[in-house]
């Protein structure tokens, strides 16, 4: 059962991550649409949409329990400003021709959870992540130091992300409940912007072609499908196994962009990414060491013991 439980965690693992990393093919389709409009889209039809799977999963009462506790809810009026941060700089950076540099934030952001699980969680550095770390800070440094320029799009996807995910760590909500009531902080927002300020061509739901609206709409299931692969992942697999699927993500944004838009690598751009995956070469193989270290650990601590005599 363990094993088919593990199966079924890697198959829903890169699901998500899959679907992570060719959704800004979804996004290029709506590009004539501002990213501040796309991103009310977003948070209003994912609220919708967490509405009905809550009431056909029954799951209800882990949202009266997030209720229950004012604290959380409060809290996840921060998560749901920082997410919202993220989904927007995401939007534009797509529909804005700026793939590499979106998905070289999300390469840098295992680096930064590492960070700020040090920071802000108490958790040590091992050696090699110290140069997983300082590899990444050198690549952006060297953009800023040789080309005069920072990949600024990128630190603030990655940040904004991180953040999210240590909040949420912080919180700890059940991701169906807590993703309902941000996207419900967001909600009046984006409605008073959609429907009172936005004036675009797009801006009016009744003039646009059904296909668009369709579209639209259907950024309510890209947001929360692949969340709920995640979801149903992180219950099935350990947590520093679910870790090496990440890369996934901005992997294949890194092709998307390379091969199906267009977007040259700049050499800026090479050197830092050069940095950071030289890091994220450290980083794997110290968690895969550290993996099997915990393994023989383990294995000597169930070791049954001889009896003498």
């Amino acid at each position: 059962m363990d094993a088919k439980r593990s199966r079924q965690g890697v198959i829903f693992a890169f699901i998500a991550y899959f679907i992570w990393g060719i959704a800004p093919a979804y996004f290029k389709l709506i590009k004539q649409v501002p990213a501040e409009e796309i991103l009310t889209h977003r948070v209003i039809w994912s609220f919708f949409f967490m509405l009905l799977l809550l009431t056909i999963s029954r799951s209800w009462n882990g949202v009266r329990k997030v209720f229950a506790t004012p604290k959380k809810v409060a809290l996840l009026l921060i998560s749901a400003l920082l997410v919202g941060a993220n989904w927007l700089l995401y939007i534009w950076a797509i529909n804005h021709d700026h793939i590499l540099e979106a998905s070289l934030g999300y390469f840098i952001n295992p680096l930064v959870n590492v960070l700020l699980g040090m920071l802000f969680l108490g958790e040590r550095f091992r050696r090699l992540q110290w140069v997983a770390v300082v590899l990444a800070l050198a690549g952006v440094l060297v953009q800023l130091w040789v080309f005069g320029s920072l990949p600024i799009l990128g630190i603030s996807i990655s940040l904004t992300f991180a953040f999210y995910g240590l909040m949420r760590k912080k919180i700890a909500v059940d991701a169906q409940a807590g993703m309902l009531i941000e996207t419900l902080w967001l909600l009046p927002a984006s409605g008073v912007y959609l429907f009172f300020i936005a004036h675009s061509p797009t801006s009016n739901l009744a003039n646009n072609p059904l296909s668009l609206n369709l579209l639209l709409a259907s950024a309510g299931i890209i947001t929360t499908i692949p969340l709920l692969f995640f979801t149903a992942a992180t219950s099935r697999l350990k947590f520093s196994t679910l870790g090496f699927f990440q890369y996934i993500g901005p992997t294949l944004m890194f092709l998307l962009a390379v091969v199906f838009y267009g977007e040259s690598v700049k050499p800026s751009q090479l050197l830092t990414f050069a940095f950071i995956w030289a890091g994220l070469a450290f980083f794997v193989y110290d968690a895969l060491r550290f993996q099997r270290q915990q393994r023989s650990d383990n294995a000597l601590a169930v070791k049954p013991v001889k009896a003498e005599g």
